[in-house]
């Protein structure tokens, strides 16, 4: 029985059968895709006759022309090319030879084994053989070569010589002349001979180098105009493996493609627009991909025509086509051409938005006892020794000096506001010894070391309330503290055993960018609101005449109406208002002694001083735009990268520094960074262990777990939220984060500072969020004229180790802190407020509230959700933040955390208002509940087996024995060429047209 079957495949679209393409898979590595260095040579005459190939052009990322002058490359710019060029380059792949995979050692074995299918398929006549083998091999001459380049074999590195010595490709010898390859070790000790002689001349190219990434390969192109050839000849060839050729590159990478195009005199420019397309489309990052997996020339064509169906064609007369276009800062992700396409809300792409917001394993509930921290501690052990590797870095050592500035100021504020909370019991030497005794301990032992603990508005306003409590009912105020505070440890610790952190995952984008805003408004709030309140302690007189500043005088004189109290002050120092000399008393005594000041230069509290609240405002609005230019300084033009990195990464030291040393030399007597100098407490009744029962009563001991309760709910949800947008996936962190094991570190730290009497402290949102982006990491081998990319966050420990320890040595380093202009670090509290808002989508849509539509950026979400949908949901947002604003700053700050604990059930009301589809774009989905997640399982279950059933069916037909013949589709492979039946049998994924007839 003889049994012919001819398949034949329907692909719609050029794309299609991209996708196709893309989509196989090759058992071997050699059609894995890599990056690609392309590289254009022209052929150059002398006297009328060739002399070499010119490097003319080059492709990273980019073209880079050589100048008319030849003396330099040009910028980087987008490539432009006309649609003519590329129509020549597809009848090129179309008529041309076409070979991949090719096996060959040398330029000379490509040649020929080019030319020898040149001429059997009739594209080259066998006279002009050894003329274009000739010019095939000629010499080619690089932009940057010097000297001796021509004479010394070009490497990486001392290292690929170890890695490479062995391989055949890299033996080959400079001198073509000689046929016979070195041996390994007469090899290595060749070229590293050749590396010592030619250093020199080597540091242009290894600075290129840099910008190539490991692995990399090259594509030559090569056109040229020649006199023996009656018609163009093309070949395109893919080597397998890629080649090392001698000579052939700019830069020492082994060759994978390899592009002729020679053809008669009087088209060059045409020869030249060809190549300069086929350069272009080799840095194209799917027909770069279509290129390594193509079969055969079809696939090429394919790849080529895709390509076509993506330009965009700009009409003559409407541009200027001589304009070199900049590079754009940041390339859209071109998978979507990898995909097969998919309509706007269809399941596929629904099921795809539900994957990316799927609960990680660090939320997920394990049903046992501490079994969340000992999945934490497991996946965190791994990686102790690389969180102290991976500091040695310049980068950590300019995050340590940022935050430690950073820090500094509002432990301190914190403590003297405690102070003034508490009458003395817990002040700023508290607080630093506080915050640098947990800091420490966060650093060394917790789960997102990334973290970076500071003090709470809600915990000051808990202590005022708990001390005026105290004072009310004759109680200890320390020892109920301490009784609260192991009251709180504990029940953190009972979290911590239940898996808790796990309801974290309740915790979407709406109610993190509502807190995160909050937080970064309020530092933005305070660092103004401090710079206003210096007008108080210097006041300007606003209403002075320049005529009259000879008449200005402003003396002390006694009080008018000397009350009981003036005179407990008078008996308390030991004079009398006749001994005192009034008018020769300083502002200060003048200030003790109750007198009062007199003249048109005084104001109510002491004489006008506008010399310092004016040049206050100059420190502190000079910081905060210093700043933000030294930290985006790595964008610019000026200087090498590697100094344009570093200024970025100590941008906001350098300005301290430059401020502090300003200040200096102006002279102005600015307010200064005030620290403790002596390591004692505050009050001289208390010492750094604290009863938690002390002078109280007994019971104190028991009712003190229901502030507990309170305290708990703020430290869990500053906490853990804190820690949700440190986390973000947006942040791509590797090493995974410890929900369970910070809560931990936190619960046992607080339970030690409350039993020594020192402050409570959680993560701090905009400090943590500083301390991320100090530590960004960007692609340092990005090609000419590309953005560097971000590529995650420097994760270790040692920053936060060290910005602590710098603070508990503050009180040693008071001879140098005193220099710090307080307006300074207000600037600083500024600076990271505005710089934390960057990434925040909530103030991306609050803009969109003022903005018509066409001049509405393309947001992503922007495309799913209609746009009176996007401002409702804004305006619940909005509506929440100012809730949590007013809450904040009343009286009912304490019940602060339970309204931040609100915006998660108001997040799940929103699930009635809008779909599931639209909170996907705008928000993260939240979890369903344990019932739903089943049935959706089973569902989705009983599809696929339904889909995999109908695809295993197969395609059935009739025959006259035996009835049915199935063909199982999934198990058809076979491949896709042009001939017909004769030659062979057509597949892809597409739609299937199968005529048989049966021979019997």
């Amino acid at each position: 029985m003889t049994l012919q079957i001819g398949v034949r495949c329907i692909l719609d679209t050029p794309s299609q059968r991209v996708q196709f393409i893309l989509g196989t898979e090759d058992d071997d590595e050699e059609h894995i895709p890599h990056d690609l260095f392309t590289e254009l040579d022209e052929l150059c005459f002398t006297d009328g006759h060739v002399c070499e190939w010119k490097e003319t052009a080059r492709w990273l990322k980019f073209e880079e022309d050589v100048e008319d002058g030849g003396e330099r490359w040009s910028k980087p710019y987008v490539a432009t090319l006309s649609l003519h060029s590329l129509f020549e380059l597809r009848s090129c792949i179309l008529n041309g030879t076409v070979m991949l995979d090719m096996r060959a050692n040398t330029i000379e074995e490509i040649a020929d084994m080019v030319i020898d299918s040149m001429v059997a398929s009739g594209q080259l006549e066998e006279a002009v053989r050894r003329k274009v083998r000739e010019a095939m091999l000629k010499r080619h001459h690089h932009q940057n070569e010097k000297k001796l380049s021509n004479r010394i074999p070009l490497v990486r590195s001392f290292a690929d010589i170890g890695k490479k010595q062995s391989d055949p490709h890299l033996l080959e010898r400079n001198d073509r002349q000689h046929s016979d390859p070195f041996s390994s070790t007469e090899a290595v000790h060749h070229l590293i001979f050749c590396l010592t002689l030619c250093t020199f001349s080597l540091q242009v190219d290894m600075n290129f180098m840099k910008k190539i990434p490991p692995g990399a390969e090259a594509s030559n192109v090569l056109v040229g105009e020649v006199d023996f050839l009656e018609r163009p000849i093309i070949a395109f060839i893919r080597l397998s493996p890629a080649v090392l050729l001698t000579g052939l590159t700019e830069v020492p990478v082994p060759t994978r493609f390899l592009f002729l195009l020679l053809g008669p005199f009087g088209k060059g420019p045409q020869y030249h627009e060809i190549g300069r397309s086929i350069a272009t489309l080799m840095t194209d990052e799917v027909f770069h991909d279509v290129a390594y997996k193509a079969k055969d020339r079809t696939d090429l064509m394919s790849g080529i025509d895709e390509f076509l169906d993506q330009v965009t064609v700009l009409p003559p007369g409407e541009w200027d086509p001589t304009i070199r276009i900049e590079p754009p800062k940041s390339v859209p992700s071109q998978e979507k051409r990898k995909v097969p396409f998919v309509p706007n809300g269809s399941a596929q792409n629904e099921s795809f938005k539900e994957d990316q917001h799927q609960t990680g394993p660090e939320l997920q509930r394990t049903g046992k006892i501490f079994g969340g921290l000992v999945l934490d501690l497991r996946r965190k052990a791994p990686f102790l020794w690389s969180d102290i590797r991976d500091a040695l870095s310049l980068q950590c050592l300019a995050s340590v000096l940022f935050l430690y500035c950073a820090c500094m100021s509002p432990v301190i504020t914190f403590g003297g506001l405690l102070g003034e909370a508490t009458k003395g019991n817990i002040s700023a030497i508290e607080s630093l010894f506080g915050a640098s005794l947990t800091g420490v301990a966060f650093s060394m032992f917790a789960g997102q070391p990334l973290t970076i603990l500071g003090s709470t508005g809600p915990v000051l306003v808990f202590e005022k309330i708990l001390f005026k409590f105290c004072s009310d009912y004759d109680l200890s105020y320390l020892s109920l503290r301490t009784s609260i505070g192991l009251w709180t440890a504990f029940m953190c610790l009972v979290l911590v055993a239940t898996d808790a952190s796990s309801l974290v995952c309740y915790i979407t984008r709406f109610t993190e960018e509502a807190f995160a805003a909050l937080i970064c408004i309020i530092f933005i709030y305070e660092a103004l609101e401090k710079l206003v309140l210096l007008g108080e302690h210097y006041p300007i007189n606003m209403n002075s005449q320049l005529d009259n500043l000879t008449f200005s005088t402003c003396k002390c004189s006694p009080p008018s109406n000397a009350t009981s109290e003036i005179q407990q002050v008078w008996n308390h120092s030991g004079v009398t208002p006749e001994s005192i000399s009034w008018a020769e008393l300083t502002v200060k005594e003048c200030s003790r002694l109750r007198g009062e000041f007199v003249g048109t230069s005084c104001g109510h509290d002491g004489p006008y001083i506008p010399d310092v609240l004016f040049w206050s405002v100059i420190l502190f609005f000079t910081t905060f735009f210093l700043s933000a230019f030294l930290k985006q300084f790595k964008t610019r033009r000026y200087f090498p990268t590697k100094v344009r990195s570093t200024i970025s990464d100590f941008a906001v030291f350098l300005t301290i520094m430059v401020m502090v040393l300003v200040d200096y030399l102006v002279g102005i007597p600015s307010p200064k960074l005030e620290v403790p100098d002596r390591f004692e407490p505050t009050s001289k009744n208390r010492g750094w262990l604290i009863s938690p029962l002390g002078p109280n009563p007994w019971w104190t001991m028991l009712a003190a777990a229901i502030p507990a309760l309170l305290c708990t709910i703020l430290i869990f949800m500053d906490q853990q939220i804190t820690a949700v947008i440190i986390n973000r996936k947006e942040h791509k962190l590797k090493k995974g984060c410890g929900y369970h094991l910070d809560l931990l570190v936190v619960s046992v730290m607080l339970g030690i500072c409350s039993v020594m009497g020192l402050p409570w402290f959680v993560a701090a949102t905009v400090l943590s969020i500083s301390h991320v982006n100090s530590l960004k990491l960007e692609s340092e081998c990005s090609a000419p004229g590309e953005q560097p990319k971000f590529l995650g966050i420097r994760e270790q420990r040692i920053t936060g180790f060290m910005i602590f320890i710098l603070m508990g040595c503050s009180v040693f380093m008071t001879s140098v802190l005193k220099f710090i202009p307080m307006p300074v670090l207000y600037g600083v509290f500024l600076y990271m407020g505005v710089s934390s808002l960057k990434g925040i989508q909530f103030f991306d849509r609050i803009k969109l509230f003022c903005m018509p539509a066409k001049h509405q950026p393309d947001l992503i979400y922007l495309r799913y959700v209609p746009l009176w949908k996007v401002h409702v949901f804004t305006l619940v947002q909005l509506t929440c933040l100012v809730l949590l604003w007013v809450i904040k700053a009343s009286a009912a700050a304490v019940v602060f955390p339970m309204m931040v604990l609100a915006l998660v059930f108001i997040r799940k009301l929103l699930d009635f208002c809008f779909s599931n589809r639209e909170l996907s774009w705008l928000d993260d989905l939240m979890p369903e509940s344990k019932k739903k997640k089943e049935d959706d399982k089973k569902k989705k279950a009983k599809e696929e087996a339904q889909r995999m059933l109908d695809a295993d069916e197969g395609i059935a037909h009739p025959y006259e024995r035996q009835g049915i013949l199935k063909i199982p589709v999934k198990t058809l492979k076979v491949r896709l060429v042009e001939r017909g039946f004769g030659g062979g049998v057509g597949v892809t994924r597409g739609t299937f047209f199968f005529s048989y007839p049966f021979y019997i």
